[in-house]
């Protein structure tokens, strides 16, 4: 089963490759292997690029992290890696975050391809999208009776014919 993630690739900052400004800038997201999904080049060019692009995604529900990566496109028209950041989906989809639509904007310190940490950074948001509406069923569950009968026939008719008791525990008086 899958949860659908949706993910806003906001800004990245002092992004730079062999100290030199990137150009064409993308942010691919990847969940599982094989699974990857990129923004457009950003139309800025330098160190603190914009794109403000939302991708969804399926989330696995046994997914434990997401990979982000920024790229940019080298001379020879292949892109190279700038840097990255694996994202724990507990950053975002723990407590609160598995509620629909809450937004959690997360910053992350990127790494160059050696692990390495850099100065750059990426600025995301992230929330749990709306689940696919389920089929409720047409017909209505029955649910038992609580309580005991009390009273006539036509007073139960028209109370209800149920008592619910309520246990009432013994407490000591407060003592100021």
């Amino acid at each position: 089963m899958k949860r659908a993630l949706e993910i806003t690739l906001i800004s990245g900052e002092n992004l730079r490759l062999n100290k030199k400004p990137v150009k064409n800038a993308v942010v691919a997201i990847r969940v599982e292997p094989g699974h990857e999904c990129s923004t457009k080049p950003a139309p800025d060019r330098g160190t603190s690029p914009r794109w403000n692009e939302n991708l969804i995604v399926d989330l696995p529900l046994q997914a434990g992290f997401i990979t982000v990566e920024v790229k940019c496109k080298s001379s020879s028209g292949s892109y190279k890696l700038v840097g990255g950041a694996t994202v724990p989906v507990s950053d975002f989809a723990g407590d609160l975050g598995t509620l629909e639509g809450y937004v959690h904007f997360l910053s992350y310190r990127l790494r160059d391809s050696n692990g390495v940490q850099t100065d750059g950074i990426i600025n995301i948001s992230a929330k749990m999208a709306a689940p696919a509406p389920a089929l409720a069923p047409t017909y209505e569950v029955p649910r038992p009776q609580i309580g005991v009968p009390v009273g006539h026939q036509r007073k139960m008719m028209a109370a209800g014919g149920l008592v619910i008791g309520v246990p009432v525990w013994y407490a000591q008086p407060c003592r100021c």
